[in-house]
């Protein structure tokens, strides 16, 4: 009953008054060091990586619920967000080994939940690649990975968040349409196999089950899906779990994802909030890199405020509220 409660406060602290996940995520390091290489014209320096999560963290949480950090770079920015801001850190080395088949996961080596814990964390969270049509060889490495991640966070009482982002071996682009038709399955089917019970996730965070760009009324080019197919979709993730779940904005604009939100709630979808990232804050990298720190300030108090804002809107009208049992 104490493990329990413990488990129960620490997954409160992550949510709103109303039981909704709204998280902010800036947990990325590879992505955000080419981000600003790419405006800088030259290498990101660890100091850049560093400030700008410290913007984001102190300029940003005030309207989010928690904050998603690594704890390479991100310790700092986890000591600036607002009071009463949970903490996810995440566990996972940033990228995979791309000369190696199969996109294997591996964990920060100088760290462990127990050290996730010390520093602060309300919940370890963990990504992972996962192709469910991938040979065997391949996915029962993966699962026998989550499986000794959802140990260490059951030995100490930690909430175990796990981002699955599908992908196919064979198809490289995943914004393809060739990508698009396959993902449905891919995304529902590893959601279904990790809401077993034997890899002790807490809460999922997924990507939606269809490429928004080719929905019906959406698509900005060929449609692969009409309206009713996904939301049928929709419909057949939500069932897929017991665990609530919760969606990442994979990088879309942020007008595209709230509208994602809302196609979701209409579709029957019962999902419990967001971890959005670059949906929030990414053009504020050019304003960083260009103009300076008191620049990325303001950007984040006026774009950056209003993206958030706009996106707990939207939550409030069509996220579930987490159950706590």
């Amino acid at each position: 009953m104490k493990t329990r409660e413990e488990k129960k406060q620490f997954l409160k602290r992550l949510c709103n008054d109303q039981g909704i996940i709204g998280a902010l995520a800036i947990d990325q390091r590879g992505a955000l060091k080419k981000m600003i290489a790419k405006t800088k014209g030259s290498e990101a320096d660890d100091n850049e990586i560093i400030e700008f999560k410290q913007i984001v963290s102190s300029e940003l949480t005030k309207y989010a619920s928690s904050i998603l950090l690594d704890p390479e770079y991100g310790l700092p920015a986890a000591d600036d967000r607002a009071d009463n801001t949970g903490l996810l850190l995440a566990y996972e080395k940033t990228g995979y080994d791309a000369s190696t088949p199969g996109r294997l996961p591996d964990l920060l080596s100088v760290w462990s939940v127990k050290r996730l814990k010390e520093a602060g964390a309300d919940a370890c969270k963990f990504l992972l690649y996962y192709d469910v049509d991938e040979p065997e060889a391949i996915n029962h490495q993966k699962q026998a990975f989550v499986e000794r991640i959802g140990s260490e966070c059951r030995a100490e009482n930690l909430p175990f968040f796990l981002e699955l982002v599908s992908y196919d071996a064979d198809i490289a682009d995943a914004t393809s349409k060739a990508y698009a038709l396959k993902k449905p399955h891919k995304v529902n089917t590893m959601m279904k196999e990790f809401s077993d019970p034997r890899y002790g996730v807490d809460v999922l965070k997924v990507e939606v089950p269809v490429n928004m760009n080719f929905v019906e009324g959406y698509a900005t080019d060929e449609v692969v899906y009409t309206r009713a197919e996904a939301a049928k979709y929709f419909q057949e993730q939500a069932e897929a779990t017991h665990l609530p779940f919760i969606f990442l904005s994979a990088g879309v604009k942020s007008a595209l994802f709230q509208d994602t939100l809302r196609f979701a709630k209409e579709s029957g979808s019962t999902f419990n909030g967001v971890l959005c990232g670059r949906a929030t804050w990414t053009d504020g990298v050019a304003r960083y890199v260009s103009e300076g720190k008191e620049a990325a300030i303001t950007w984040m108090n006026e774009e950056g405020r209003q993206n958030i804002e706009a996106l707990n809107e939207v939550l409030a009208e069509t996220a579930t509220p987490v159950t706590f049992e």
